[in-house]
């Protein structure tokens, strides 16, 4: 029951996170400055790494079961 709880507010990140990455990528077409592309591609590693991690924790929870 704990792990569901917490598996369901990991999914709930990782659905912020994946809405994030969507917003980047719209970003990086809209026409932006280098400086501008170079914090987004920024953003968008650091966010992809979170969701790797997340992944990596939901999949721990489920090998414990």
């Amino acid at each position: 029951m704990l792990d569901e709880i917490i598996i369901e507010k990991l999914l709930g990140k990782r659905d912020l996170y994946l809405n994030t990455l969507k917003h980047i990528e719209f970003q990086l077409v809209t026409d932006p400055s280098d400086d501008e592309i170079n914090e987004l591609e920024k953003l968008k590693t650091s966010t992809i790494n979170e969701l790797k991690k997340i992944e990596q924790e939901i999949s721990f929870i489920n090998s414990e079961k």
